[in-house]
């Protein structure tokens, strides 16, 4: 199993509608990338200060599988039309489970 973690951080001036977008666009990958074993994201739950606004954990059976879903054109457009215009910082790590 490979394991993609991204973690992403909104600008100040991003609001409700596009965080909400983004949470909405990347939820339907799954739907159109088979690759995808597992998918879950979400927003920060604001326990603690100073935390990234939003998560992603993907899981695929090989580093292949992972490229496909990298490279994909859904999941590139919801990355250039929805999080680059609101991004702030990205962090992500990928390793073998």
């Amino acid at each position: 199993m490979f394991r993609h973690v991204v973690l992403l951080k909104w600008t100040e001036d991003a609001t409700e509608e596009q965080r909400a977008e983004v949470a909405r666009r990347l939820g339907g990958l799954p739907d159109v990338i088979p690759e995808l074993r597992s998918y879950q994201i979400g927003p920060d739950a604001g326990v603690n200060q100073g935390n990234f606004s939003f998560g992603v954990v993907a899981d695929f059976d090989s580093p292949e599988d992972y490229v496909v879903y990298r490279d994909h054109p859904a999941h590139r457009a919801v990355i250039d039309e929805c999080i680059t215009p609101i991004l702030a910082a990205r962090a992500a790590v990928q390793y073998v489970l």
